[in-house]
């Protein structure tokens, strides 16, 4: 198995090839996308670009090109082929590929995109990199190593006593009963009485996670679980001092099956907090 110490190796490397792909692929078209250079794949909130596709294709030579016999599991690879995310589970080194997080912002014309990039290996995140190439700011965590932002360290912290707790929710779109009746009650009528600020998340969850990593919101909760848009993230939060947990307690599994929703925060206690919130545990949440 590689460990932490063999993926250091790859830290500049794979920054290097992710400005690459997004100097090649990604700005040229920002904000310069032509009708037949946007689709749709499940509907009109899941769209692809000729972005997308190009940055992964791009992503994809390169990471494996820097550590053969790898693999990629990608957004768009796996979207015209399902079982490649199995991959998450094998043996072989895993590159976690989101070429563009937030497509429909990217689309819009906004800056509040990024391209994401994990490394992984049975199942254990060992490195991440989140760019946004709008704004120039690279984020990057290795196990063990810590995380940095633009080559800074970051520290997740703690919510301010007395403060009000700021949590990023995502919709409950696509959810089954269980995961919806968990993200709804963050909206009970009693939350703000409680102390707690709900908004919904924004168009990139990798960003949502910097904002965490850097302590400038307390916890996201996300009822979805592909893995290229969380992988990155919870290695950056958790090298940051942040934790995370799923609805049933128990850490986020890549490969999938996760009970749903789970929660990412600044520090445990944060995390702890927050799932009971989901679970109805607190006072204000709606049963």
């Amino acid at each position: 198995m590689i460990d932490e110490r063999f993926a250091a190796e790859f830290l500049g490397p794979v920054e290097e090839a992710v400005r690459r792909a997004a100097a090649a692929e990604i700005m040229p078209r920002f904000r310069a996308l032509t009708a037949d250079e946007v689709s749709e794949k499940n509907g009109p909130h899941d769209l692809v670009t000729v972005a997308d596709r190009g940055a992964e294709a791009h992503l994809t030579a390169a990471l494996t090109a820097l550590l053969p016999g790898s693999v990629v599991v990608g957004e768009e690879a796996v979207a015209a082929d399902p079982d490649l995310y199995t991959e998450l589970a094998g043996d072989r080194p895993v590159w976690i590929v989101d070429p563009i997080d937030g497509t429909r912002t990217f689309v819009r014309g906004g800056e509040g995109f990024c391209t994401l990039v994990a490394l992984a290996h049975h199942g254990e995140l060992l490195a991440s990199w989140t760019y946004a190439p709008a704004r120039d700011r690279m984020a990057t965590a290795l196990r063990g190593g810590g995380a940095r932002l633009d080559g800074v360290p970051l520290r997740a912290g703690s919510p301010a006593d007395g403060a009000p707790l700021e949590i990023a929710a995502s919709y409950p779109f696509h959810a089954t009963p269980a995961t919806r009746r968990a993200l709804l009650r963050l909206r009970a009528e009693g939350m703000r009485t409680q102390g707690v600020r709900i908004r919904p998340c924004a168009g990139s969850a990798g960003l949502e996670y910097v904002e965490i990593a850097r302590g400038a919101l307390d916890a996201t909760v996300f009822g979805w679980e592909n893995a290229w848009d969380h992988a990155a993230g919870l290695l950056l939060v958790a090298e940051a001092g942040g934790a995370h947990a799923t609805l049933a307690g128990t850490p986020f599994r890549l490969a999938g099956g996760n009970t749903l929703p789970f929660v990412t925060a600044r520090d445990a206690t944060t995390t702890a907090r927050v799932r009971r919130l989901l679970l109805g545990e607190e006072p204000g949440a709606r049963p």
